[in-house]
């Protein structure tokens, strides 16, 4: 049950901000860690403002706030460079300059993970935490676009595909570099001659597909979402979802209703550094584990435009593990180079 301090209004003053949190018991927080210890954390978003990554941080922090009263909300830093390489790479040597901090991570981390891109690490170098939702794949153009239809898109790339510009937050050997090549190569086309624009993070991806720099967007549905949100016009073509999505994209067809059978799963989530002490990582796992359980943890993640994933500990170490070994295996597929690591 609920320690008094997680129960009671926040007060404003510092001092007593302090000694809620001290009243929190140790269980609560996992093993040895108290909220004390936790003062201070971070959510990196290993890109520009405005992307995934971003969104993952501002759900992490929605979802502790909603089990975890009493703790301060999670800041959220911008750590870009290689869409997660940087912040993989100082997570993995222990230069994070923090043992406090979440970063955040996605399929398309792994995926890049399983290709060696992001450096000669292995994939268990850093210590993860928790899976919080599914995103889907989309594609989109801009609002003037001669395109109304994924079919009339895809019979343009059958005639030549060398007239399209793709772009995304990512680079060659992406998971949304790895989109747009599976729709080329569904077109009949070789995906290693299309043309692709590399952006660091989706949200500057779909700033140049508003700005009219690349003619088809591949990313996410909740970036995308929130692109539209805070204004962004734009034409949405397809999701790249088994059926339909709820809410604001219900009308939004299938890639596989219009004849292109491609679905593109984004699951995001958070992990720490392999440094961290182990009462930290174990205090944040239980704090996700109740945050997953929460009765209206489906509702936020919705918002967002996200489905519930919901893994932690050993059965997430699993789930990662298979995962970039199927990313692995479809790289080969697609003739790209794997950089050799720990465990490849």
């Amino acid at each position: 049950m609920p320690s008094p301090s997680e129960s009671a209004a926040l007060p404003r003053r510092v001092a007593l901000h302090a000694a809620a949190l001290a009243l929190t018991p140790r269980w609560v927080w996992g093993q040895d860690a108290t909220a004390q210890d936790l003062a201070g954390s971070e959510c990196i978003a290993p890109s520009k403002p405005g992307g995934g990554f971003d969104l993952t941080c501002t759900l992490a922090s929605q979802a502790i706030a909603k089990v975890r009263p009493a703790f301060a909300p999670l800041r959220t830093r911008y750590l870009p460079g290689g869409i997660g390489a940087v912040a993989f790479d100082r997570a993995a040597t222990g230069r994070l300059d923090s043992h406090h901090a979440l970063v955040a991570f996605s399929s398309g981390s792994l995926l890049n993970i399983a290709q060696g891109r992001f450096g000669p690490h292995p994939v268990d170098s850093v210590r993860w935490v928790a899976t919080l939702g599914t995103d889907y794949g989309v594609v989109a153009v801009h609002p003037q676009s001669p395109f109304q239809t994924l079919s009339q898109l895809m019979q343009a790339l059958r005639d030549s595909n060398q007239r399209m510009v793709f772009g995304a937050g990512g680079t060659l050997g992406s998971q949304d570099w790895m989109k747009a090549a599976l729709l080329v190569r569904h077109a009949g086309k070789d995906p290693r001659h299309m043309r692709f624009v590399s952006f660091e993070g989706g949200g500057e991806a779909i700033k140049a597909l508003v700005g009219g720099h690349i003619n088809v967007f591949t990313g996410d549905a909740a970036e995308a979402m929130k692109a539209q949100v805070h204004g962004a016009k734009f034409r949405l073509l397809a999701v790249l979802s088994p059926a339909r999505l709820p809410g604001a994209l219900s009308q939004v067809p299938t890639a596989t209703e219009q004849a292109t059978p491609l679905v593109w799963p984004t699951v995001r989530g958070v992990y720490m550094a392999m440094g961290t002490p182990p009462a930290l990582v174990s205090a944040w796992t239980t704090a996700f584990a109740q945050a997953h359980a929460d009765p209206g943890y489906a509702a936020l993640c919705q918002m967002h435009g996200l489905t519930p994933h919901r893994l932690t500990g050993a059965a997430l170490e699993a789930y990662v593990q298979a995962r970039v070994e199927e990313y692995r295996q479809l790289a080969r597929e697609l003739g790209l180079r794997l950089w050799k690591t720990g465990s490849a």
